[in-house]
């Protein structure tokens, strides 16, 4: 049950789309990460922002990305007027709202990541002499690293099996935002689609277990 060009195709644009919304995931998710990881009266303010997305059901976080950039929606419109840039329905608008969805996971990685590099270890090295980007490329970036890329294949992986969001925000469109569960679903559609969505959950599913068993190694290597 190998997949044909067709297949091809789609898995091809779900790992685009899936590295894409990781990227821009990344930078809110290590500022996040970094809060969390800081003082508990931060974390009460933030975390529950944060981790939003994990408990909104996806459709409702594609709803909100309609109300916030839709055609109609004020950003949306100024998107369009200025920059010339439309989201929804389009793959831009499917990487944004898998970012979205990878987001929470990513910064609570970040934050396994950032605990991992403790301060007292950053002290110690500088009481022995060690510079300030001698500590933290030396001593700070190596502890933090599992987190880091915890944070990549998690949200990566995220991205690659969202569904809700996507098709409420970017619709699905061959090509452009039919991603691996659109795909499945719009097999599933048809009388004739069994063999089709057979060979693609395949697919995803060889990416959900890789995934998984990549996250479970990082998270072992961040146990204390």
């Amino acid at each position: 049950m190998l997949p044909n060009p067709g297949d091809w195709q789609i898995i091809l644009l779900t790992l685009k789309i899936a590295a894409l919304a990781v990227l821009v995931a990344l930078l809110p998710a290590l500022l996040a990460g970094w809060v969390l990881a800081g003082r508990a009266r931060a974390r009460w303010i933030v975390a529950p922002l944060v981790n939003l997305p994990l408990v909104l059901p996806p459709v409702v976080t594609g709803w909100l990305l309609l109300a916030l950039f839709g055609a109609q929606a004020p950003a949306g419109v100024w998107l369009r007027a200025h920059l010339g840039v439309t989201l929804p329905a389009t793959m831009a608008g499917a990487v944004l709202a898998c970012a979205v969805i990878a987001f929470p996971l990513m910064a609570r990685a970040i934050r396994l990541g950032v605990q991992a590099a403790s301060h007292d270890i950053l002290a110690m090295a500088g009481s022995l002499g060690a510079a300030p980007m001698d500590r933290f490329f030396a001593v700070g970036l190596p502890l933090a690293a599992p987190g880091l890329l915890l944070a990549l294949v998690t949200g990566f992986t995220a991205s690659a099996a969202q569904f809700g969001a996507v098709i409420i925000f970017a619709a699905d469109v061959p090509g452009q935002t039919q991603t691996l569960p659109l795909a499945i679903y719009a097999a599933l559609q048809t009388p004739a689609g069994a063999a089709t969505a057979a060979r693609l959950a395949l697919a995803s599913l060889s990416l959900a277990v890789l995934g998984a068993l990549t996250a479970e190694a990082l998270t072992r290597r961040l146990r204390p």
